[in-house]
């Protein structure tokens, strides 16, 4: 059962990628013309050699004139096979790293439009070995598949064709032995498929694991978890090892399955050749003709063979990436999605139901109003649903039930990228790529004059250590911000959302790296920046949201208490009660 599911899996994932070769098709075609090119004048090559063997008739019998015209036809032949087949491999590439890069670019597209549950529900490690290891795999197998298969299908079916017009005889005796060689390629191909695709998931297991670990080593080691996560490594090292080598294994019997194969032929032609050239019915250079015939018609059950267990391999790794192109995207904008503009910050949230799992309750009938230019600070223990409230304002989940609205309109009929365009977001989470602190500031506003960048980095009291930094501005950071401290990395995620100014903000922990001298400066500047904004704010520490307009207690998903600060230390709540843990001695 499980075999036959994984022929008709290999059979999917075949037909999908010949969809990616069809673009080439102009490429495969004179592929295939240069093959047979190159194939029969490496096949007419053994014909000239029996020739001038048969000019050699005995001592004082050489035929120097006739010798010296096959021998320059020789030099012929040889000179347009290496044209043919350099030609052949620039064409082979060509469609082999075409439909590579294409690959990788809807694999690289596709996760752009995931959703953001699918993201937050793989391991990273895991979609970056798809993308990287398992295409790099996949090109391997393909180029080999287009370098060695069509010719080595055509020699075979040009080699029987040239031993047919030598002698008939002979050549059914190649032809009799040649089903042990399909025998031993079927077995293997059948074996290999399954072995080297639980390999790639193994291995792309691995790659989770360490970039995990790399990631995080820091925490690892404080936490004195080296051991175990050695131990996890070992586990995952030994499956990869058992998988490796039962592929290795079947892929490794091929070499020399062929090759008993290989001297069956030989052997056959020898005896049977020379019984016919003792009886007169070819000549001796016909007889060597035919050996040369037998080698160039074995060789290429060895490297179909070996090609087939490539291509096995090949087709493991592209029915991972292609299971990622193939995922279902985030859920399509409707063909009638509005444009939202000219926000004021008007947002409403009616009703809402939401949970990540639904055996798992969240957010229940959730309902709130925000007025244009209100502060909103959402506080309440861990798990309440703080940081999910701000995924779904942002749109990067869908309610299950109810709706969200901003300016009047459903974000759901609202294009996603006009509604995130209206957001700012300074998370507690820094994200800043590898590049210039210039390229970090404008990302979200490219248009940006160096006056309003600097402007925007000394509100965020960025500017004083940006210039101390050796090129300043143009000084290249590293991944997740390199050497920077995080509070400076914060500082930086302050600086860009400032330099943008949309019309609603979202600060998640935003000051949470930093020191408390400058968190009193970035205080004053949030409080100029959210004026006239309407701004959502998740604080645990109660002194940054004291002068919000409405303070929201959540707990279980729901909103407990409501009000603003004074409000709610007179009502003397759950909010008091929190208030009064972090500041009563």
């Amino acid at each position: 059962m499980q075999n036959r599911e994984g022929r008709l899996r290999q059979r999917a994932t075949i037909r999908k990628v010949l969809l990616y070769i069809r673009k080439y098709w102009a490429f495969l075609i004179l592929s295939l013309l240069l093959a047979v090119v190159t194939v029969f004048a490496t096949l007419y090559l053994p014909i000239l050699t029996g020739r001038v063997i048969d000019q050699i008739l005995g001592p004082g019998q050489v035929d120097f004139a006739k010798i010296s015209s096959i021998l320059l036809g020789m030099g012929i032949v040889i000179g347009i096979t290496a044209l043919a087949q350099w030609l052949m491999n620039v064409c082979n590439n060509k469609i082999t790293y075409g439909v590579v890069r294409d690959i990788r670019r809807d694999a690289f597209a596709k996760i752009e439009i995931l959703p953001l549950k699918y993201i937050d529900g793989h391991s990273h490690g895991d979609l970056v070995s798809r993308v990287v290891a398992d295409v790099d795999q996949f090109a391997d197998g393909l180029l080999m598949g287009f370098t060695q298969l069509f010719t080595g299908v055509l020699t075979i079916v040009g080699t029987l064709g040239f031993m047919l017009s030598v002698h008939v005889g002979i050549t059914l005796v190649v032809v009799l032995i040649t089903p042990v060689s399909l025998f031993v390629a079927s077995f293997i191909a059948k074996r290999t498929y399954t072995m080297f695709r639980k390999q790639s998931e193994a291995r792309g297991e691995q790659t989770a694991l360490i970039d995990e670990m790399i990631g995080n080593q820091k925490v690892v080691q404080a936490f004195g978890r080296e051991e175990q996560v050695q131990e996890q490594f070992d586990e995952i090292n030994k499956k990869l090892e058992h998988f490796s080598l039962r592929a290795t294994f079947f892929s490794s019997i091929t070499n020399p399955s062929t090759r008993f194969v290989n001297g069956l032929v030989y052997t056959g032609v020898g005896v049977v050749g020379s019984l016919v050239a003792i009886g007169g019915g070819i000549t001796v250079g016909q007889l060597s003709c035919f050996l040369s015939y037998a080698n160039q018609y074995t060789k290429p059950f060895n490297e179909i063979s070996g090609v087939v267990t490539e291509l096995q391999n090949a087709l493991a790794c592209a029915a991972r990436v292609l299971e990622l192109i193939e995922e279902e995207p985030q859920v399509p904008e409707d063909t009638d999605a509005v444009e939202v503009a000219d926000v004021s910050g008007n947002v409403e949230l009616r009703q809402v139901y939401f949970s990540y799992r639904a055996d798992q309750r969240l957010i229940e009938d959730f309902n709130l109003k925000v007025e244009p230019g209100q502060r909103v600070a959402i506080v309440g223990p861990t798990g309440c649903g703080k940081t999910t409230l701000i995924n779904l304002l942002m749109r990067f989940y869908d309610v299950n039930q109810g709706s969200i609205s901003v300016e009047g309109h459903d974000i759901r009929r609202v294009t996603r990228g006009s509604l995130r365009e209206n957001y700012g977001m300074v998370l507690q989470e820094t994200w800043l790529k590898h590049a210039t602190i210039r390229e970090n500031l404008l990302m979200g506003k490219p248009e940006a004059t160096e006056e309003e960048m600097i402007a925007a980095a000394k509100g965020a009291h960025a500017h004083s250590f940006i210039r101390r930094l050796p090129k300043g501005y143009d000084t290249v950071i590293g991944e997740e911000g390199g050497s920077l401290s995080a509070g400076q990395r914060q500082l930086l995620c302050i600086a860009r959302v400032m330099l943008c100014l949309p019309p609603m903000l979202i600060l998640d922990e935003a000051t949470s790296s930093i020191d408390t001298r400058t968190e009193m400066k970035i205080q004053n500047a949030f409080a100029a920046m959210m004026q006239g904004r309407t701004s959502f704010i998740v604080a645990h520490r109660l002194s940054t949201i004291q002068s919000a307009d409405v303070i929201l207690y959540m707990q279980g998903g729901k909103i407990l208490e409501q009000g603003s600060h004074h409000q709610l230390l007179d009502r003397n709540g759950y909010y008091a009660k929190l208030y009064r843990s972090q500041f009563d001695s």
